[in-house]
């Protein structure tokens, strides 16, 4: 098939269109294109000649148009698509199309998709089982982050997000899945869920989708998925889940004892949930407690970044209140004796509404010193209203917490640091206005 992106070079786009290119004649276009996307798909020999959009590339010749979220809805490409009848799917569409004749296993929740996903991944992988995927970083051990071919199963991270701007539809909406899990509910993307209801309910039409031969995994201690599972009729089969029981990340099954790799509650109700499903997929528990031994996180997601004799550094995806509070809670709670100093970028949406924010409230709770990240040049291109630092500084509720809103005051706090016998935590979706963390890691700590 010929086959042609619209934005793509977005993170699922440009692996979407690398993957593709396997199989079909593929094209693109996009306004801007940052690395790694720019390089990765010069070297595939499909990056566009010129940045813009080319009504010019929409041709009767092309079989399917892809339309990524980056693109407006008045985009040239896409309005010439239209204009020809051409089928335009957004890529969660086109997911759905390849795998309608697939066994689908999709992971939603507010948070823990990435890492639930990617465990299920690594284990099959490690069996050497053949299957096609869809998830939201880079993996160890996987050379893209969408894989599709003839295997008969899919694993996809499942995000609540839209699909793009012809298609309103949440991702999740879209996989129709055979078996599922939800990890949890807090509440996101305020930009486009203005209530915390508004936002719930996505959840509900998700559960409302399930047909009768599925099966649904949900964690039983969160409040909110609770309330919409009781209230909901189910045709398909459910069970409830916790955690997996470990002991300072030692999981002991059937007298042997497996030692993980990753720490922290959040990454064991992840796991038992990744287990169940890995069962079902015909992995025995002994099986799957092997394979994980190895598991180091899925990119972003609790990543070290370096470690010394005397100080260690972290970095994770965490944007989201809750996930803040739990990530900062397991990396001190790993490192009792060690002095914590977490660094949060405020990137999204929801994270740089002044409305939405006073949700982080003890968010931090676990750093013995914080520091809040936000780029004022982001506020503004995002076109939101500028924030008040000491009402976000109040908004933390924490006792050793510090505003910063450049690259060069970020470096001026670590620079005034102690290295010895301290834990560095980065948080963010973001870049931290493009410091180099690795590099400033290796200068802070000594192997």
């Amino acid at each position: 098939m010929k086959i042609h992106l619209i934005a793509i070079g977005g993170a699922v786009m440009h692996n979407l269109a690398l993957d593709l290119q396997k199989y079909h004649i593929v094209t693109g276009s996009d306004d801007e294109i940052y690395n790694p996307s720019r390089s990765r798909l010069e070297t595939a020999g499909i990056l566009p000649k010129s940045m813009g959009w080319f009504p010019s590339k929409i041709t009767n010749e092309l079989d399917i148009v892809i339309l990524g979220m980056h693109a407006k809805i008045d985009n040239p490409e896409l309005l010439k698509a239209q204009e020809l009848g051409l089928t335009v799917y957004s890529y969660p569409e086109f997911i759905h199309f390849h795998s309608r004749d697939k066994r689908r296993v999709v992971v939603a929740g507010s948070h823990g998709k990435t890492t639930t996903t990617s465990m299920i991944m690594h284990v099959l992988y490690k069996l050497n089982r053949d299957f096609d995927y869809l998830v939201g970083a880079q993996i160890e051990g996987f050379e893209r982050m969408v894989r599709l071919s003839e295997a008969p199963i899919i694993i996809i991270e499942g995000d609540e997000y839209l699909s793009s701007p012809l298609d309103r539809t949440p991702k999740m909406l879209h996989y129709d899945p055979d078996l599922s899990i939800i990890t949890g509910i807090a509440w996101d993307h305020i930009n486009v869920f203005p209530t915390f209801d508004n936002y719930v309910s996505q959840f509900s039409l998700f559960l409302k989708g399930l047909q009768a031969n599925a099966k649904l995994y949900y964690f039983e201690k969160d409040d909110h998925l609770n309330k919409i599972i009781k209230n909901h009729d189910f045709k398909c089969k459910t069970q409830s889940y916790n955690i997996l029981e470990n002991q300072n990340s030692i999981v002991t099954y059937k007298g042997k004892d497996y030692k993980m790799s990753v720490f922290g509650d959040h990454n064991f109700q992840n796991m038992k949930a990744a287990a169940h499903i890995c069962n079902d997929l015909g992995v025995t528990t002994k099986e799957f407690l092997e394979s994980m031994s190895d598991f180091k996180g899925a990119g972003k997601r609790l990543q070290l970044i370096k470690e010394g004799k005397d100080a260690i550094a972290y970095l994770d995806f965490a944007h989201a209140p809750s996930k803040v509070k739990a990530t900062t809670l397991a990396t001190k709670s790993k490192y009792k004796n060690r002095s914590l100093y977490a660094f949060l970028e405020l990137h999204t949406f929801s994270s740089l509404d002044p409305t939405f924010i006073p949700h982080y409230a003890g968010a931090l709770a676990g750093a013995d010193k914080a520091f809040v990240f936000y780029d004022p040049h982001t506020i503004k291109m995002k076109n939101m209203k500028a924030l008040d630092g000491n009402e976000v500084a109040k908004a933390f509720d924490h006792p050793s917490l510090q505003i910063v809103n450049s690259k060069e005051e970020i470096l001026a706090s670590l620079d005034i640091l102690p290295s010895e016998n301290s834990v560095f935590l980065f948080m963010s979706s973001g870049k931290f206005g493009g410091l180099d963390l690795n590099l400033e890691m290796d200068k802070k700590i000594v192997k």
